[in-house]
């Protein structure tokens, strides 16, 4: 005998339909939140590791600065103590300058010439004294400036003074820039510190 189904097989096939539907709605759903949740975790990890890789950078970062700031105070305490240095040099150079300076003086002063008055200012020198002729103020002239440690020399004044009947009527005044011979020189210079000056030295 034949089975006759006489159900609504259309309504059971709809139902059936349905909750496949939801099955795959809820199973999708419960995908989604996996993904989700992997991606959050994903990230967080992400996050995490560059936040470490910033505090290392930041840890090299203030290494760095401290470094730098240790360069400069080591630069301002080298700069101080080249400045020093400068200035050791300089005494040190003027000290000998004032040596040869002297020398110079008595070696190129002839014996018709003779200094009232000396004052330095820097690397000028004012030079002030009596002579018995203009010839003789030239002469002086010449002698310094062939020293190799007085420069050029300028006549400020030369005049005979009224009334003076003394051996040495005429004053004048110079302006000499002082120098320094340079290390090529040395040879020349001392040849020229030994050689003979016209006019005599005084003694």
């Amino acid at each position: 005998m034949a089975k006759i189904n006489l159900l609504p097989w259309r309504a059971e096939r709809r139902k059936q339909r349905e909750r496949e539907f939801f099955v795959q709605l809820g199973v999708s759903a419960a995908a989604a939140v996996v993904v989700l949740m992997l991606a959050v975790s994903w990230m967080g990890l992400r996050v995490d590791n560059q936040n470490e890789r910033n505090a290392y950078l930041q840890g090299e970062i203030k290494q760095v600065d401290a470094k730098i700031a240790e360069i400069k105070d080591l630069e301002k305490t080298r700069s101080r103590l080249l400045a020093r240095k400068d200035i050791i040099e300089q005494l040190q150079a003027n000290r000998s300058q004032m040596v040869h300076l002297f020398d110079e003086l008595v070696k190129r002063t002839p014996d018709s010439v003779r200094l009232t008055a000396m004052k330095q200012t820097g690397n000028k020198l004012v030079l002030d004294g009596v002579a018995q002729s203009n010839a003789s103020v030239a002469t002086y002239m010449r002698n310094i400036e062939a020293s190799p440690w007085l420069g050029p020399a300028d006549l400020t004044k030369t005049e005979k003074e009224k009334g003076n009947s003394s051996v040495m009527p005429y004053v004048f005044g110079l302006d000499v820039t002082l120098s320094r011979p340079k290390p090529k020189d040395d040879g020349s210079a001392a040849a020229q510190m030994a050689a003979p000056v016209k006019g005599g030295a005084k003694p």
